[in-house]
């Protein structure tokens, strides 16, 4: 239950009545109307913006339609103050009853605490990692596929129907490098000796048994054939292994792609040329010669006719290429084309990440979707910036098995998908993040996957010494109102609070795609519970299990309810919830 929306609705039942009473017009629309916590903790529990956002349509002063507003609201059984503040703010405070019965709400919803309809089941398709399939997965892709994934999590929480879609760059120059890289790999493997591997090959010993599985499967027949005969083959083979190498390095990660979605597929079923055969015909390409770009990199300027899109017509800062000299179309057709069948397959809204390095990238596409679907669906590109490894402070230096890059599986091995995946969310993903493995190892506050994985191993410490000392832990969900409300230290009511505020950080921060908010929000929650914990430490009258059954019961199910709250953050950042730390 979220209790901001049930108040939403409570506010607009006043509204309305206002408007039957004749103190409001009726008709009004009350869709700018919201119900949030207060900036200021002390003015009350609940906030409401109604009587300003309805001011100017309703004719009224904000402070008239508050005042009426009020008295409507002061009369609801569950609400014990209401405040009218500077212009027309209406506070609100609970009766500690409320806030108590709350605790029984999210045992009674458990593992779906949280979870909304505000997606209306829309489909969102949200791309990520799409690494080119030349080698195995680096720390620099880890944080990418770490957001996504959990942004899509989030989405899901959140009501969207969500595709999580890898794009396989296996179309480009690169891949045909991968295929002359394992050719010789190939050889080696048929005994030849190859001397030091070529510049602008890929060096990484990772091609080794690709080598060796090509030998087995091929024998001697393309040893000495010409490149012509044998590069197309050895280009789909080693993009599939690099493939399922790449499958198997984000399994480490728990993360698992519903689509994977081939860029030569684009090229060879002619999705390309139909796409920008659609948008000349709708007037979105043009013959002309661009102007030399100012004060940014003119490598692939040319003063000469090219086939280009009208993208400065849709928000971008020029038009842009689509045919390279030689008559091949550009990477950006490409995008376009993919970018086209995730509109085609009805997705309303489309997410990328990338990584920061792309930004310049950004406006062009977000102008080729919005020309391609006619402006009905948005593009969001969510940019990662770079992970800086450390250990104590300093620079780290792994050994790179892979040749010249730290691995993504490195990193799990030393450290796990769980500590991993909860530090790639500690902090918005275009800031710059620094990840000290002797720090995400640390038992400190300062560690905030041990702060929230040790107020959960906390609670369950308790549950199990409430067990020991002959307290009953069964029926927590059903443990009368009138025994709940004993509940009334300031700590116990402000952790409740706290508690009631998840299912509304779900959705805030799944419509504004920012998944390291759920990360903040469970280091807000693990400090209250923590802060409650060293307060019965001081005063043993707070302490969960004391003399008095009835009281425990209460504060067991109150710690249970937070728990249950930690538990469902954590598994949309994708990490297990730790029973015990050792």
């Amino acid at each position: 239950m979220n209790v901001f929306h049930v108040f939403e609705e409570r506010v607009k039942s006043a509204l309305a009545a206002l408007g039957e009473a004749g103190v409001l017009p009726q008709g009004l629309d009350f869709k700018a109307v919201t119900v949030e916590p207060p900036r200021d903790p002390s003015h009350g529990d609940l906030a409401t913006n109604a009587a300003l956002v309805l001011s100017k349509p309703a004719g009224k002063p904000p402070r008239v339609i508050a005042e009426a507003l009020a008295e409507q609201l002061r009369a609801d059984a569950d609400v014990e103050k209401v405040d009218v503040a500077g212009p027309g703010f209406i506070n609100l405070k609970l009766k500690p009853a409320y806030w108590t019965a709350q605790v029984a709400q999210i045992w009674k919803a458990g593992e779906a605490y949280g979870r909304s309809s505000v997606g209306q089941n829309q489909p969102i398709n949200v791309e990520y990692v799409s690494a080119n399939p030349t080698g195995p997965m680096h720390v620099g892709h880890c944080r990418g596929a770490v957001v996504g994934d959990a942004l899509a999590n989030l989405l899901q929480w959140a009501g969207y129907n969500v595709t999580k879609e890898y794009y396989i760059n296996d179309a480009g120059g690169q891949v045909d490098t991968l295929a002359r890289s394992a050719h010789l790999r190939y050889q080696q493997a048929a005994g030849r000796d190859i001397g030091e591997i070529p510049e602008g090959f890929y060096p990484g010993d990772y091609l080794v048994p690709v080598g060796q599985m090509l030998f087995e499967k091929y024998g001697e027949q393309y040893l000495d054939a010409p490149e012509a005969e044998w590069l197309q083959l050895f280009k789909k083979e080693a993009t599939d292994q690099m493939m399922a190498m790449i499958r198997e390095d984000l399994a480490l990660l728990g993360i698992h792609h519903d689509v994977f979605y081939s860029e030569r597929a684009l090229h060879e079923d002619g999705s390309i040329a139909k796409t920008l055969a659609d948008m000349e015909q709708a007037g979105l390409v043009y013959e002309g010669v661009l102007e030399k770009p100012k004060g940014e990199a003119a490598d692939d300027w040319e003063p000469r006719p090219q086939t280009l899109f009208r993208a400065s017509d849709f928000g971008d800062d020029s038009d842009r290429a689509l045919k390279k000299s030689n008559g091949a179309w550009t990477y950006f057709a490409a995008d376009i084309a993919y970018h086209k069948t995730k509109v085609d397959r009805g997705f309303t809204q489309l997410i990328d990440i990338w990584g920061a390095d792309h930004g310049g990238y950004v406006k062009r596409m977000q102008a080729a979707v919005k020309a391609v679907s006619e402006g009905r669906v948005p593009l969001d590109v969510k940019l990662c910036q770079m992970v800086r490894l450390f250990k104590n402070g300093e620079p780290y230096k792994m050994s790179k098995r892979a040749g010249s890059f730290v691995t993504l599986a490195d990193v799990v091995r030393e450290v796990g998908k769980d500590v991993v995946r909860f530090m790639m969310l500690t902090r918005r993903s275009d800031a710059q993040l620094d990840f000290d493995f002797a720090k995400v190892v640390e038992q400190s506050r300062e560690n905030p996957v041990f702060y929230v994985q040790y107020a959960h191993a906390r609670i369950r410490s308790v549950m199990r010494k409430a067990v020991d000392a002959g307290l009953s832990v069964e029926g927590l969900d059903a443990i009368p109102a009138e025994q709940l409300e004993r509940l009334s230290a300031p700590e116990e009511a402000a952790l409740i609070q706290l508690a009631c505020q998840w299912p509304r950080q779900v959705e805030a921060a799944a419509q504004a795609h920012e998944p390291h908010r759920v990360a903040f929000y469970l280091y807000d929650l693990a400090a209250a519970f923590h802060g409650l914990w060293n307060r019965g430490n001081d005063d043993p009258s707070l302490r969960f299990i004391v003399e008095d059954a009835e009281l425990s019961r209460a504060r067991l199910a109150l710690i249970g309810a937070v728990a249950q709250v930690i538990r469902n953050g954590l598994a949309i950042m994708g990490v297990e919830p730790v029973e015990e730390m050792h």
